[in-house]
């Protein structure tokens, strides 16, 4: 299944990151893997005054204890799982999940009030084992926008669990087409985001903001990041990138592994 890329981009900064969706047939230009004679590590990038963009939306309060998801087909799965339970799924509460990873340990805590549906998938997957003994498989360290993406077992950004769900918060606090749904915004210093390849393909692909940075509101927010984990990232952050991304940032020099996933 063929699927196009999308460059989510720090839109006044002009900095770009391509995250790709479930599957793809060009995954030779997409690739985030590079032989060793093109490493480098990425220099640091000038800090950008972050006042000058808003913050995210208020997380709305529920209108009921339990929602309905809907979890459709997405072509080949990246490992064989079960589509995740789509009725009755709770939107209270927080999910604490616990990466071991190669680098060192980052914790989780999922925020089922500001996007249910894809804790409950998340979950459904950690639970599956699908992020065990996968690749963080792109970092970017360019001037505002500071993420590792994880979530692909494949390791190329192209992977996904085989089926695709909508996007939420904050997206979903946006009328259709209201010019501010594509505005840059602060996506703050911990927070657990998903990728997508366009508006409500997300799938297993997340990414870890380890500093501020600057994105529009089209990247479903489900959690945080522990102060242990910003640290681990932190230190895969200083070791930079491999600069084999076209649109910025790269596999990371210090490779991050995930070794298991666990809820709880």
């Amino acid at each position: 299944m063929k699927r196009t890329t999308l460059a989510i981009t720090g839109l006044a900064l002009g900095a770009a990151l391509v995250l790709t969706g479930c599957s793809s047939d060009n995954e030779s230009s997409e690739s985030a893997s590079t032989s060793s004679s093109s490493m480098w590590t990425t220099p640091a990038a000038p800090k950008i005054d972050m006042s000058q963009y808003a913050a995210l939306p208020a997380v709305p309060t529920p209108a009921s204890p339990t929602v309905d998801c809907g979890y459709a087909p997405a072509g080949q799965g990246a490992k064989t799982v079960n589509v995740p339970n789509a009725t009755g799924v709770s939107d209270e509460g927080t999910v604490n999940v616990a990466l071991t990873t190669t680098a060192g340990p980052i914790g989780l805590t999922l925020n089922r009030v500001a996007a249910p549906c894809t804790v409950n998938s998340f979950v459904s997957l950690t639970e599956q084992g699908y992020f065990d003994n996968t690749p963080c498989h792109r970092l970017v360290t360019g001037q505002g926008l500071h993420l590792l993406q994880c979530g692909d077992p494949t390791g190329r950004g192209s992977g996904g669990p085989g089926y695709q769900f909508a996007n939420e918060y904050p997206t979903n606090q946006f009328a259709p087409g209201e010019p501010a749904a594509q505005s840059a915004m602060v996506y703050p210093r911990g927070t657990v985001a998903m990728a997508n390849a366009g508006p409500d393909t997300n799938g297993s692909q997340f990414f870890l903001v380890y500093e501020d940075s600057v994105l529009p509101p089209q990247y479903t927010v489900f959690g945080t990041i522990s102060d242990e984990g910003l640290a681990t990232i932190g230190k895969v952050a200083a070791a930079g990138d491999d600069g084999s991304m076209p649109a910025g940032g790269g596999a990371p020099n210090m490779a991050v592994n995930i070794e298991t996933a666990k809820v709880g």
